[in-house]
């Protein structure tokens, strides 16, 4: 076997050796952790928000006035938002999933308990917003009208009756029995009974700040009394263009002292969605190029090199073809050449790839990455190693034997 002449001629380049070694090396290390974030982020950014997205328009929009009042200025809004042609149904609201602002409370199952049992969003809605948003209620029932009731955001949000979530009813109450159970949202003591339960709604926040408790929410029955909400509208099946378009108009000529928003008043729940996830996706195409460019240069590393030791070694070449060997050989020397300094780099980049997981886990609370992400790298390097070196070594192969005659 080659092996030994291989390992032997190594030793006389040691320099670059160790160095397309190192470069294969540190090139697994960035590309392992570089894939595992590519690959959160793009998880990240898929993620469902449990409602159905299609043909939801929102609209931000802000009152002005000198009114105390404005509960019934927004249910007039509302109302002719409903009467719009091509518009199914709509409501108000302080927040909404991906919009990245709104409340948070802690809710608690015991009013005297000092620690909450579980962080919840909250959304302010009315008998209208399932049928919106689209999510499904599979317990309990939903909002009437006799339920909702005007709210002071300055005082207690403690109403009677809630809907939360399928994950968050777990979490308060794991043996499944939180239709009809009391939960506490403020330090007042006032209960607030779980009417219905719904399948699936996510918190607004897409940063960390949630991750533990991305769904979480509940559903207070309530119209908000100040100057800003969100109206949610939902646009018939190919009416959401039409909608977008002239939903402002409706509300203006409804009602003229409004600030009218700028461009990122009115949106589909696509644009939502985009802008809600656009840190995510710039970090994933930031990566991707990242372990494209560290690909590319080890490839042209290897192939700089290969094509050196060729030029230095012809008059070798040559003698081993004058004395038998195969151009199959002289090829198989070169890839078995590089293979080796391969897996010595990529089981030195394999430790460095775990331990800069452990070191982004530590510093930046990342999550711990995979081994499979270090076995897919190791692969990925092998093989970019081996076609880097194919056209030098075929080259190498087509090396006459009168080589060994010549002068060096």
């Amino acid at each position: 076997m080659m092996i030994k002449p291989i390992v032997s001629a190594l030793r006389r380049h040691k320099a670059g050796t160790v160095l397309i070694a190192l470069q294969i090396a540190l090139t697994l290390a960035i590309v392992c952790n570089a894939l595992f974030i590519i690959h959160q982020r793009v998880s990240h950014l898929s993620r469902g928000t449990g409602i159905d997205e299609s043909n939801l328009v929102i609209v931000t929009n802000r009152l002005v006035g000198n009114t105390e009042n404005f509960v019934p200025l927004v249910k007039s809004d509302l109302q002719v938002l409903r009467q719009m042609p091509g518009v199914e149904s709509a409501y108000a609201t302080n927040s909404y999933p991906l919009r990245n602002g709104g409340w948070s409370m802690g809710a608690r199952t015991n009013p005297d308990q000092k620690k909450s049992a579980g962080q919840t969003a909250i959304y302010f809605v009315d008998q209208h917003a399932l049928a919106t948003l689209g999510v499904k209620l599979i317990a309990g029932r939903n909002f009437n009208a006799g339920d909702v009731v005007d709210q002071d955001p300055k005082k207690s949000i403690a109403g009677p009756v809630v809907m939360v979530t399928k994950a968050l009813a777990d979490k308060l109450f794991p043996d499944g029995s939180a239709l009809g159970k009391n939960i506490y949202l403020t330090e007042e003591k006032k209960p607030s009974t779980i009417v219905g339960i719904v399948e699936k709604t996510q918190v607004p926040w897409v940063s960390s700040f949630a991750q533990t408790w991305d769904q979480y929410v509940t559903f207070l029955p309530a119209v908000l009394n100040t100057d800003y909400n969100a109206y949610l509208v939902r646009a018939k099946p190919g009416q959401e263009d039409a909608v977008r378009a002239h939903v402002l108009d409706v509300l203006v000529k409804n009602n003229r002292l409004r600030t009218l928003p700028d461009e990122n008043g009115v949106q589909t729940f696509y644009d939502v969605r985009r802008k809600a996830y656009e840190r995510d996706r710039g970090m994933a195409i930031m990566m991707g190029i990242v372990c494209a460019v560290l690909l590319a240069i080890t490839a042209a590393g290897i192939v700089g090199l290969t094509s050196f030791w060729v030029g230095q070694r012809r008059k070798q070449i040559g003698v081993r073809r004058a004395l038998g060997a195969t151009r199959r050989d002289i090829l198989t020397y070169f890839l078995t050449e590089n293979f080796l300094i391969g897996g010595a780099g990529v089981v030195v980049g394999s430790a460095m790839a775990i331990g800069m997981s452990m070191w982004l886990q530590q510093h930046f609370e990342t999550e711990r990455m995979s081994v499979v992400y270090v076995l897919v790298g190791v692969v990925l390097l092998l093989l970019l190693g081996q076609g880097a070196v194919l056209a030098p070594a075929m080259r190498a192969s087509k090396v006459s034997p009168v080589e060994a005659t010549r002068n060096a």
